[in-house]
């Protein structure tokens, strides 16, 4: 799910300013003090000791599953097609109820049963990947997918820095890069958990502020619904969607279980029992950030009924203009935090897991398999890999702006349905094989990418839910095939 960009909404006042640098200086704390735990091990570096809180664990694995794609993307499809948007919200918080309650508890025990670090390691350990193949074709997809999708991040951040404060673009992806690049690697997981948890906040709050107020401003809710209604009868039908947009939205949800800086929380976890808490955490704000995304552009769409009314003609910047034009300069410092903490929490998730793949399931486990190497050593490289990742990430946006707006707008969608299908099969059905799982990532990544370059295709449905499909099928049949002369897998 990813970021668009902030189209500019003009620069601030220095309140707001200092509002906004404040919570950037909370940040880089949060990174310093988490920085001592996390140079014990991998394991706290990658996954926090597996003794992470169920409040951090439940806000942080909605923060970083929902990106500024709530915030921008959720808000302007709202101004544009009206309450049938809602469907968009429902997909990803139902799916992500039903894995907090079935797939995460038995991933937890799992992961802690084998000292799996990473997805990958998941794989590895259920299938018996002696050789260290899949792992490999693994890290392949997950550092594609990754670093374009962490290169749109930046870029996303150094539009909101650059449009709320008058800064040049470049230089606000620079600031971005550098502030996730701090905490990221002082403080690992943990410090990513916390900071993710704090920028929740921020989404709430400005996902229930900017709504609150911009109702006001119009009249009352039943003002923007009578608007709305004489308007366009369809702005206030749910059900407006044809049969394929509305699958398209809700199949949202199903690229979930196959993007792993949402699984990895499950993994983090102190006690698997917690994770009833967790789920019940996740989806009440989820129910909450999406309501009010959606009531932004409801709202939005009676306060500047005509696009030419927006920021450079975009619905993507209905968000930062309503909190401009009805908020005082301290609270719109905080509505930019709100949109920088969106960008932030899944730029840091994703270094994370990137970096994990390259150090644990590249250098560790195939590379330097057989040998010893120190705790430390491993923490080390991780740091370096992180670092490493940003320049390629800021590298790709600067010489290849459109590959990488092309990988964001189907990486949600070609990490959901290659590893997605895989993950779920590999824990829940025995049969499962190693050739099986390469089939599944394989028929995943082409159908996503053959039918999202496809318009007539593309134009019925979203791409995910055919890869999905695809994908499950391709695991299935191949297991089938292969089961005979398959390592038998760990139970």
């Amino acid at each position: 799910m990813q970021d668009a960009g902030v189209s500019a909404v003009g620069a601030s006042g220095p309140v707001a300013l200092v509002a906004f640098l404040a919570y950037l200086g909370v940040m880089v704390g949060i990174g310093v003090w988490a920085s001592r735990f996390s140079s014990k091990g991998i394991g706290e570096f990658f996954v926090g000791g597996r003794k992470v809180n169920r409040v951090v664990v439940a806000l942080s694995a909605v923060v970083s599953g929902r990106s500024a794609w709530l915030l921008l993307g959720v808000t302007g499809i709202a101004w544009t097609q009206g309450l049938s948007a809602i469907w968009a919200v429902a997909g990803y918080t139902v799916v992500e109820l039903v894995l907090f309650l079935t797939l995460a508890p038995r991933l937890r025990a799992f992961a802690e049963e084998h000292d799996c670090v990473t997805l990958p390691d998941v794989f590895a350990a259920r299938l018996g990947d002696r050789d260290g193949r899949l792992r490999v074709v693994l890290a392949v997809a997950l550092l594609l997918f990754m670093t374009g999708y962490v290169a749109a991040q930046f870029t996303a951040g150094g539009k909101a820095i650059g449009a709320s404060f008058g800064l040049d673009a470049g230089t606000g992806v620079l600031l971005t890069a550098a502030i996730v690049l701090g905490y990221t690697v002082l403080g690992g997981f943990l410090a990513v958990s916390v900071t993710d948890s704090i920028q929740a906040v921020f989404m709430i709050l400005g996902l229930v502020l900017v709504p609150v107020v911009a109702t006001s401003a119009a009249g009352g809710w039943s003002a923007v619904w009578a608007e709305l209604s004489a308007t366009d009868a369809l702005l206030v039908d749910p059900w407006a969607l044809g049969l394929g947009g509305f699958l398209g939205f809700v199949g949202i949800g199903l690229g979930s279980p196959g993007n792993p800086h949402i699984v990895v929380r499950y993994l983090s976890i102190e006690r698997a029992s917690d994770l009833r808490f967790a789920a019940g955490v996740a989806t009440f704000w989820n129910v909450v950030m999406g309501i009010g995304a959606v009531a932004i552009g409801l709202v939005g769409r009676v306060l500047v009924p005509e696009l030419a009314g927006l920021p450079a003609q975009d619905t993507e910047s209905l968000y930062p203009f309503l909190a401009q034009q009805y908020l005082p300069p301290a609270l719109f410092g905080v509505i930019v935090a709100s949109i920088f903490a969106a960008i932030m929490s899944t730029a840091d998730s994703q270094l994370l897991v990137a970096a994990s793949t390259v150090v644990r399931d590249v250098y560790e486990q195939v590379i330097a398999k057989g040998r010893e190497v120190p705790a430390r050593t491993l923490v080390v490289m991780s740091r370096w890999t992180v670092a490493a990742l940003v320049v390629a990430a800021l590298l790709l946006g600067w010489v290849a702006q459109d590959v990488v707006f092309y990988l964001v707008l189907f990486a949600w969608a070609g990490l959901g349905a290659a590893l997605g299908p895989p993950l779920l099969l590999a824990m829940y059905w025995r049969g499962t094989t190693r050739a099986g799982a390469f089939a599944g990532v394989f028929t995943g990544s082409v159908v996503t990418v053959v039918w999202y370059l496809t318009p007539a295709l593309k134009s019925r449905l979203y791409e995910l839910i055919p890869a999905f499909t695809a994908s499950a099928l391709a695991v299935v049949l191949v297991s089938l095939a292969t089961r005979g002369g398959r390592e038998a897998n760990e139970s």
